[in-house]
């Protein structure tokens, strides 16, 4: 069977290289992975390893979002990750070179890697360059910002298709510190990516040679034996958390980290968040809440500077093992700072927030906790009104047709892991109420997820969900909803006894889909708060 495909007696010899793809035409993310791949092949061919191709999927977060189809993006993470471990466990691999680039085939290539714990290297695909508009860069947050702009009458048809056909202009993913890039940076740190691989541009010749780099890399993993939970523990996810946190990364990586964390085998929770939260404060001034894209922090040297600055204060574990056969601390020995003259990186003494702007909060409204989002630009605390929705399309529809005014806050229930099911991002609602002018007026919480890049005062992960039973269930319009990011609360301002009679009247609407994959996923989904992933109870 393998001659067939082209071995030779002398690669019967070597160690066998699965090379995962995430290539295809579906997304920007992804369009150029399988000519990535063929750099890892000509890697591990030269590192003294028999490279083996294959592919998995992906889901488009961005052309899915707002629809019915955005349910099958988290999905599609478990379904990576198991297609990725039947592949290498099945044909009995020696090690894996990765290759991700959107939302969820990160995490799942991650994930698979956890599980199999034969020696792998990750590689991220790389940042996409902003587009430019009116002298301005813009990318795919400002097309859905722009549907509200749209709607609100500040611009018309012909410079909305400006936008949409301008703010992506070639491969990679996303250009802020939305989804990808965060967990991009987090899989660096925890050590699974080579040095400076969350930091390049998709087009460039670094993240060629990169990927060549990594098919080398991992021979020399499996000459060494040295696995991925040799280097997975939990002070390399502490490290991941604590850079994130300072580079403003999205809530996204939380339910990640937690997933790649159990499929480790590591104990991680929430409260490692809001714990490490309390020390780190958010230094980058980036998309989606900032100034500048993933670009311009490439262009002053990546992350690895914030991780020596971070090292260098004691808060990162430098002996936490890499990919590269050496410690953190080694890895950065010769990193130089930035330089004075940027911006991107404020001063440790002058932050944009003095602590995590990922907040772990708890309440009568979410008992078993939610993620709130929040960088103090949108201050701290909030008391609205309740405007309830059952589902992000009936929100979507409120916001633009004016529903929503000063302190209210916008309810979308029915999304969690089971009710969506899938936990949908609502970049479409938190876009609109940007693009209406309202994003410092007005919250959003929600039993689903937030895009890397929503900004805004927004909760998600409301744990437990609507349609398990949880109290965002019982929610009604008109009811007072008071949210402290300083003390970490998320609650339902009604009488004890109200709050009882409602709980115990309450019928959930359980899983949205009851067949296929959507119906499967519902069955066996974790909550948010234990990273949704799908053998949590098995």
């Amino acid at each position: 069977m393998l001659r067939a495909v082209g071995f030779e007696d002398e690669d019967f010899k070597k160690p066998q290289i699965g090379i995962a793809s995430t290539g295809s035409d579906l997304t920007p993310c992804n369009v150029h992975i399988d000519e990535l791949a063929e750099h890892a092949t000509k890697g591990a061919n030269e590192g003294g390893g028999k490279p083996v191709n294959f592919s998995t999927i992906t889901i488009s977060d961005g052309i899915s979002m707002g629809t019915k189809g955005m349910r099958y993006s988290l999905v599609s993470r478990e379904v990576i990750a198991d297609s990725i471990e039947t592949v290498i466990a099945g044909e009995g691999m020696d090690g894996l070179v990765a290759i991700g680039g959107c939302d969820k085939n990160m995490p799942g290539c991650m994930m698979a890697i956890a599980r199999l714990n034969r020696p792998a290297v990750f590689v991220y695909g790389g940042s996409i360059l902003p587009g430019i508009h009116k002298d301005k860069p813009v990318d795919i947050v400002s097309v859905f910002e722009a549907v509200g702009k749209h709607a609100r009458g500040d611009i018309d048809d012909a410079e909305l298709k400006q936008i949409e056909s301008c703010a992506l202009p070639g491969p990679g993913s996303c250009g802020g510190m939305y989804t990808a890039n965060s967990m991009a940076s987090a899989i660096e740190v925890l050590g699974l990516s080579l040095p400076g691989s969350s930091s390049q541009l998709a087009v460039s010749q670094d993240k060629r040679t990169d990927c060549e780099n990594a098919g080398k890399a991992v021979c020399q993993l499996v000459e060494q034996n040295i696995k991925p939970r040799d280097i997975l523990t939990k002070e390399a996810f502490e490290n991941a958390i604590t850079t994130c946190i300072a580079l403003g990364g999205s809530t996204n990586i939380i339910l990640h980290l937690l997933a790649i964390a159990h499929c480790a085998e590591v104990d991680l929770s929430i409260d490692d968040f809001e714990r490490l939260g309390e020390r780190i404060p958010l230094l980058s001034d980036v998309k989606p809440f900032g100034k500048y894209h993933m670009s311009h922090l490439i262009r002053i040297g990546g992350i690895q500077p914030m991780m020596k600055m971070l090292l260098d204060r004691g808060l990162l574990h430098g002996d936490c093992l890499t990919v590269t056969g050496k410690t953190i601390a080694e890895n950065l020995a010769d990193v130089k700072p930035y330089s004075d003259d940027q911006d991107i990186i404020q001063p440790w003494d002058k932050p944009l927030k003095e602590t995590s702007h990922l907040r772990i909060l708890r309440g009568n409204l979410a008992p078993g906790g939610a993620v709130g989002k929040i960088t103090g630009k949108e201050g701290l605390h909030f008391k609205g009104t309740a405007k309830v929705y059952e589902g992000e399309e009936e929100a979507l529809q409120g916001i633009l047709r004016g529903d929503i005014g000063k302190s209210d806050i916008v309810v979308i229930r029915n999304e969690g892991p089971v009710g969506g099911p899938g936990m949908r991002e609502m970049l479409s609602p938190t876009s609109a109420v940007a693009g209406k002018g309202l994003i410092n007026d007005v919250a959003l919480i929600t039993d689903g997820r937030f895009s890397g890049g929503s900004h805004g005062f927004d909760v998600g992960h409301i744990t437990p969900e609507a349609a398990v039973g949880g109290p965002i269930g019982i929610v009604r319009d008109g009811d007072e909803i008071e949210i402290d990011a300083v003390k970490n609360s998320i609650s339902l301002n009604i009488p004890e006894d109200e709050y009882k009679t409602r709980m115990d009247a309450y019928t959930p609407k359980g899983a949205g889909e009851k067949r296929g994959v959507l119906g499967k996923y519902a069955k066996l989904v974790s909550s948010a708060s234990e990273g949704a992933v799908t053998d949590k109870n098995l």
